[in-house]
């Protein structure tokens, strides 16, 4: 082979579609890694269609929607950057407080990502396949025009709804915890931080007074920026480009209101007084310089009881639920909807005014039997009748349920399992179980029915990103609150909701 063809040489002579074939079949780090072997290469692996590649292969959104998020960036290449740094973010995240349920879900908004939080809710007269999700916006992760982000954390007070900037610190690959902190502006421009104060050592109340202090660096939404989050579901292609210039015109505004409010808040000197510095606890005034909010995604080994995360206390965390994809002898986990009623129904108009549970199914190995976990994380009442986390039953699944189906009017179920659901016991934090029966019907429902009561909770599975799609905004708590609600509380926080 002559050596014009060795080497890259036989790379850059392969037309770009092939290129792109082949590049598209290693992670974007090597991508980069390619490009910098040699300046003909690094042309090659700059073009777009390689870089196009990439940001497919991740996955996050549809091809269609790449080419429209191109008008917004500089390049492939820079959407690459952003989709890659945010990925770990997607999916459902937790807190235990209220009790009713604190689910928040990530997904993708208009060249952001969008912290949705579902609100606890009955169902309402049209059902929820056919009526709205209601839901609040907690943050948003914009990208720039070179990809990197802007973070803005949502929030209401005195009537208006506010954003709070700030930066999106770090981001663990395989994170579970998000975490909502106040670092220095310095140390948040990569500069030195030896000499600095971590903020997760400060007392729970110092931390809370410290980001309710940051949080006084804002902006009022305007009208034109608070109508419509990601696109709506259409069938109309010329509504849908509508959907897309509104969304283009509101990201413009937030980044431009976002360059704009976030300025250095000045809260003094960094002297921390006087005494014996070796005895001298971290307080609220190591943090006396300029500061700003930002969000840090890491990862911890974190305890969990049965599939709930372990919780710390007072702090402003979110914890990422581990969502085991659906596979062969594993085929009923990830998220379900439900409410309780007789006969098996489907969240539609006849389950009108009745609650919303969402539960997380997961399967795991205990005293040497598989079983299958049903985990609470959302419940639509007033006021919480189980603990959020709580194991709503639990099922073996090499063990056939003993009892017939009782709904004659039903067809017959492919399946079924024995085990116990969660009743009352010693108080609202110490429940108590009782023996059931979990049966799959054809249709694709979950119903598990109590032995002794027969009562019945019937699940099915649901599609988060389509319902918020098609969803309805509701308004946001005080900003610090919206996050993460600190204090333990069993009432539902959020106003009684119009469709119930």
């Amino acid at each position: 082979m002559s050596s014009d063809l060795c080497g890259s040489s036989l790379l850059l002579a392969l037309p770009d579609e092939i290129f792109s074939v082949i590049t598209s079949s290693v992670p974007p780090r090597d991508v980069c890694s390619l490009g910098l072997s040699c300046r003909g290469l690094n042309s090659v692996v700059s073009s777009d269609k390689a870089w196009l590649a990439q940001c497919d292969n991740l996955g996050l959104v549809p091809f269609s929607t790449l080419i429209e998020w191109r008008k917004g960036v500089s390049s492939y290449k820079a959407l690459c950057r952003f989709l890659v740094n945010i990925q770990p973010l997607m999916g459902i995240w937790v807190h235990k407080n209220p009790e009713v349920g604190n689910v928040v879900y990530v997904m993708p908004g208009f060249l952001s990502v969008v912290g949705c939080r579902i609100v606890p809710q009955t169902i309402g007269p049209l059902g929820l396949e056919d009526g709205p999700l209601l839901w609040t916006s907690v943050f948003e992760i914009v990208c720039k025009h070179d990809g990197s982000t802007a973070f803005l954390l949502h929030g209401r007070e005195r009537g208006e709804d506010y954003v709070y900037p700030g930066f999106l610190k770090s981001v663990d690959r395989n994170c579970n915890m998000l975490l909502l902190e106040v670092e220095p502006l310095h140390q948040l421009d990569g500069r030195n931080t030896s000499s600095e104060i971590p903020f997760s050592p400060l007392e729970s109340d110092d931390g809370e007074r410290l980001l309710d202090c940051t949080s006084q660096v804002r902006d009022i939404v305007p009208d034109a920026a608070n109508m419509i989050f990601f696109p709506p579901l259409r069938n109309d292609e010329f509504f849908s480009q509508q959907d897309f210039a509104v969304l283009h015109k509101r990201r413009l505004l937030l980044l431009q209101m976002y360059e704009h409010t976030l300025n250095p808040t000045k809260l003094g000197s960094s002297a921390a007084g006087g005494g014996d510095r070796k005895n001298q606890s971290t307080t609220l005034h190591g943090f006396l310089q300029p500061v700003g909010l930002c969000l840090r995604a890491e990862t911890t080994e974190s305890g969990h009881c049965k599939a709930w995360p372990s919780m710390y206390e007072g702090q402003s965390i979110l914890y990422k639920m581990p969502i085991e994809p659906p596979k062969e002898y594993h085929e009923y986990a990830g998220l379900w909807g439900g409410t309780y009623g007789w006969t098996p129904r489907r969240l539609s108009k006849e389950t009108f005014r009745e609650r919303l549970f969402l539960i997380m199914i997961s399967y795991e190995v205990s005293e040497g039997k598989e079983c299958m976990i049903a985990t609470k994380i959302l419940e639509g009442s007033s006021y919480a009748e189980r603990p959020n986390g709580s194991t709503m039953f639990t099922v073996d699944i090499d063990l056939p349920a003993l009892e017939l189906f009782p709904c004659d009017s039903e067809p017959n179920p492919i399946d079924s399992f024995g085990g116990e659901g969660i009743v009352d016991g010693n108080g609202f934090r110490y429940p108590g179980s009782k023996p059931g029966s979990l049966f799959v019907l054809p249709n694709g429902l979950l119903v598990f029915i109590y032995k002794e009561w027969r009562i019945m909770l019937t699940l099915q599975r649901l599609d988060l990103a389509h319902l918020l799609r098609r969803g309805e905004r509701v308004y946001s708590l005080p900003p610090i609150f919206n996050f993460v609600y600190p204090t333990r509380m069993y009432m539902n926080p959020y106003p009684e909701p119009s469709n119930s």
